[in-house]
């Protein structure tokens, strides 16, 4: 399925309601949430968003990519599942287990 969104470049200031309301203009919104990082109790900047068809969510790329929210010009494209190996990049170019720190 190609219904999950990821949202980007958020303000501190969106929530889950305030995505919600935005993407419920394009049609039905089944989950909106807002990644808040546990320790600084914010906003990361980024959220996922489900939609309820794979149709809509084309057409909520198409119609929010760039679009403002909070004073930002948002970015929305398609999820990309987890990867399966375990491993994520960091910003220095290395990889690291996921499950290392868990």
């Amino acid at each position: 399925m190609q219904n999950k969104l990821f949202v980007g470049n958020l303000s501190w200031d969106t929530t889950d309601q305030s995505l919600t309301e935005l993407f419920s203009t394009i049609g039905e919104v089944t989950e909106a949430k807002v990644i808040v990082d546990k320790f600084k109790n914010r906003s990361k900047g980024f959220g996922f968003v489900t939609m309820a068809t794979d149709e809509l969510a084309e057409q909520a790329i198409a119609e929010l990519n760039g679009k403002e929210l909070d004073g930002r010009a948002i970015n929305v494209s398609i999820a990309k599942p987890p990867r399966e190996d375990g491993f994520r990049s960091t910003d220095r170019g290395e990889n690291r287990r996921d499950n290392f720190y868990r």
